[in-house]
Parts: C-alpha cells; structure tokens; sequence
C-alpha cells in the first residue's frame, strides 16, 4: 500500500506541475526579460536633483509673509511635517505637507491659498524646465500608467505637459499646488512596458486598486512558488548521475524536455530563491517592519510641534531655488538649497551659517528614542552592506546611529542638513538580505566591481529564460496534442 501511494503521489506531482506550469512558465519567461531590462531603465519618478533643477530662482523681493504668517494663513494647528519656499512659475509660495499627506500652498506675496492651477499657470511652469522647448498641454488626467500609485493622490488632478523636447519629455504639474509632481522621457515609457509593467503585473486598470493588485501578485507569486518547488523536486527524482539510463545520459528527456531538466537543475535554486524574494517584496503578513519613519519619531528629532519658526522674513540668499524651513532638536534652521541641488543649512533666525557637528546631530539623535540609547555613532564615508546606492542615490558622508532598543534600530542622518535620511532595524536588515540580496544581487562584493554584477545576473537570468521558454514549448506541444 505504501509503494502504491508512493507511486500516486508522484503521478499527480508530475501532473500537477505539467499542466500548472504551462501557465506559470509564462510569468517565469516574462519576469527573467524584464527583469534584465529593469538593471538599466527604471520606472518613472522624479529625483530630488531633477525637481530642484526645473525650479526657477526664487524673487525674494516679492516675498512679503514670513513662514509663521504662512502657516496662520493655512490654519495650521502644528508644525507641519514639511514647510518649503519655493517658486510657482513667477511668484513665490511656501507649499506644506501636513502629518496626514494634506498639500497646501499658500501664495508668499499676498497669503491667499493657491488652488485650481490655471492651465496658462501650468505651462508657465513647465518653460522654467531645462529641457523645455515649446510647452503644450496634452491634457488633465486624474492617473495614468505612470501616476498610477497613491503618492500622487494629494497633488491630483494633473496637467500633462509635452515640452517638444528631443527626448520626449512630459510633465506632471500639479493642479492643486503647481508643483511639478513627475517628469518621464519616451525611452522610459517605451522600455518600461518591457521591464516594470510586466515585472510587477503593473497595468494601470489593476495597479490603481492597491489591495487587490497586491493579492492578484500574491497569489500568482505563491503559485508560481510552489511550480518552482515541485520542478526542483521532480528535477532531482528524474536525474541519474551513477546508474545512469541506457543512452549513457543523466536524463530521461531529449529535446526541449531535457533543456527544460537539465537547466532546471542547474538554475533551480537561484529560480527558487528569486521568486521566494519576489514573493516576499509584498511583505506577506506584514512580517517585516515598515521603512518609514513614525510622525512621533520625527516630532520628538524636531523638538518643537507649535505652527511657528521666526517672526521675520526669511534671509534671501541669491541663487537659492528652495527654502526649506525645519527644527532640529529646538533649534529653527533654514535649509536653501540651489538648482544643482547643492543644500546649506542656516539658522532661520539670524540667517547665518549654521554648523552640523556630530555632537549637536548626535544630541538630537538620542531623543529619537526615549526608552534606548545610542550604543555607537559612526561616520560612514563608503558605501556598506546596509547603506549603498545601486538602485537609488544615497548621500555620503552619513551619520549612522546605532540604539540598543529590542529591535536593535539604526538610523542614518545626514551631516549636511541633518534630516533623517533611512531607518532600519534587525527585521529590516533580516528583508534586505532576504529581498534585496536574493533578488537582486545586492551583494558588496559584486557592487564594487559593477560589471561582476552585470555577468552574474546576465548569465542566471538566460539561464532562467531557458527554464522558463523550454516549458513554454513543452506546454504548448502538450496543449496541441
């Protein structure tokens, strides 16, 4: 009876994987391409350096209300989490993000709350970028492909803006704020169809309903899990490395069907491992802890919560594009930053130069946590296992402060303004090694080497290909007959 069962058990694994795996074998082929295409073309967004470089000079003589009078004029109750001097198009405003995500912009000339953009007030934004040429509204979108996700909600609807450039660039302004919310370029949106849309399962009519695109992945993720799990397993049954089958062979299969065998059992692991990291990117049960940093974490770095920071005007500073006005540890500081996205931070009383040193950010880095200390404070000059920039730019030098709180929590600050730049605590540090090294190669080694990087994953993704193309020929032979 148990060799009976034996043998029905393995029937129905190979049954199961046969006609499961026609479908999957279609998500396998298509997730090892694009992802090949996402190491070079990521999907649209808009960079720090690229929102500061579209942004005119600030006319400082046109400033008449200081950011206390800002605020009154937006009734705030609190500091807001973020409080910004800026330029729309030719006037000056101070845009806040208030704790919940609220925007709010309010007119620095004459305190009057900006809404409902003009479509004339839109262009006029867009001929400050650099790559502008002659500026045309396409039209107002509520979302697309590319503003498809939550962070854009506060800011809609959108003006998209074609700036007849030669790379084909298109604007997103802000109708309620005028800021510019995301910029793309032709060669974006044309590979990004082959890369991350594919790759996420990122169809616009899906993604806007967040909830159930992250079950539909979930769930094709997972099966595709188990496809890859029962494939090792039959892998391992069917091959014969000593009593090897009467052709001499350590397969059974000819043709497509040994590729199919053989490749699987060189690159099942590393297919195995990147879809148990692909799957864990959704973080399944909210696992692993969030990134972000609480509101109550930043409160307490800021030391002060009242809707005030000076009772003047800001101090022009010539060349400046941005003000940013923020607490550190009680202290009101002014940060300017100019379009090459060079920032400096000033005291926003006095105006002058204000200094960062390790020990004032370290005194304020020990109230982020009430019930830990700092075990250690380092300067980190190069790139680590846990701070790197392969997929995003991070600064350097940074502050790295280090806690002795059950989750063991670090946090990086940056030396030059002192904003709390990432957090990561042992769950995160845990999903790093089992998202990011799993999936995506982040090793320190192969990192410092670029082109080490690029051949390894070059080499496991054609051989994940082969797999995946091989049982795409193998289902369709069976589906014919």
């Amino acid at each position: 009876m148990a060799r009976g069962l034996k043998r029905t058990l393995r029937r129905w694994l190979y049954i199961g994987h046969r006609w499961v795996g026609i479908v999957t074998c279609l998500f396998f082929a298509m997730w090892f391409i694009s992802g090949v295409v996402m190491m070079y073309v990521a999907f649209p967004g808009l960079s720090d350096k690229e929102r500061l470089a579209a942004l005119p000079h600030i006319q400082w003589e046109k400033v008449a209300l200081s950011p206390d009078d800002a605020m009154k004029a937006a009734a705030a109750t609190r500091y807001p989490r973020d409080l910004r001097l800026s330029m729309l198009a030719d006037e000056p405003v101070y845009r806040m993000t208030a704790w919940d995500g609220k925007r709010q912009a309010i007119s620095a000339a004459d305190g009057r709350t900006i809404v409902n953009l003009s479509e004339q007030q839109a262009l006029a934004v867009a001929r400050h970028h650099r790559a502008s040429r002659s500026p045309q509204l396409e039209e107002i979108i509520d979302r697309d492909q590319w503003s498809v996700t939550a962070r854009y909600d506060p800011l809609r609807p959108l003006y998209l803006i074609t700036l007849g450039d030669d790379a084909g660039t298109k604007l997103y302004v802000s109708s309620r704020t005028g800021e510019i919310a995301l910029d793309t370029n032709r060669t974006e949106r044309v590979w990004n169809w082959l890369g991350s849309i594919p790759h996420w399962i990122y169809p616009a009519v899906l993604r806007k309903d967040g909830p159930l695109w992250r079950l539909v992945v979930l769930w094709i993720s997972g099966i595709c899990l188990i496809v890859s799990v029962t494939g090792i397993w039959i892998g391992i049954l069917r091959v014969r490395l000593k009593r090897r089958y009467a052709s001499g062979r350590i397969t059974p299969y000819r043709g497509w069907m040994a590729w199919h065998h053989l490749t699987g059992l060189i690159a099942g692991i590393f297919v195995l491992t990147w879809m148990f990291s692909g799957w864990l990117s959704l973080n399944p049960g909210e696992y692993f802890a969030g990134r972000n940093t609480t509101p109550e974490v930043l409160q307490r770095y800021a030391g002060h919560d009242a809707p005030t920071i000076a009772a003047k005007l800001p101090t022009p500073q010539s060349q400046a594009v941005e003000a940013r006005f923020v607490w550190l540890d009680g202290s009101p500081m002014m940060i300017v930053a100019s379009s090459d996205g060079v920032q400096t931070p000033l005291d926003a009383t006095s105006g002058e130069s204000a200094k960062l040193t390790q020990d004032r950010l370290g005194a304020a880095a020990a109230k982020l946590l009430p019930r830990a200390q700092i075990t250690e404070q380092l300067i980190l000059r190069e790139y680590d296992a846990y701070w790197y920039a392969h997929h995003h730019d991070r600064e350097l030098p940074v502050l790295r402060a280090m806690f002795d709180d059950d989750a063991k929590t670090w946090f990086h600050i940056s030396p030059v303004t002192g904003d709390i730049v990432g957090r990561v605590d042992s769950s995160r540090r845990t999903y790093r090694w089992m998202f990011n090294a799993l999936h995506s190669f982040d090793f320190q080694l192969l990192l410092m080497y670029r082109p080490a990087w690029d051949i390894v994953v070059w080499l496991l993704s054609i051989l994940g290909t082969i797999v995946s193309v091989s049982g795409v020929v193998i289902g369709w032979r069976y589906l014919r007959g």
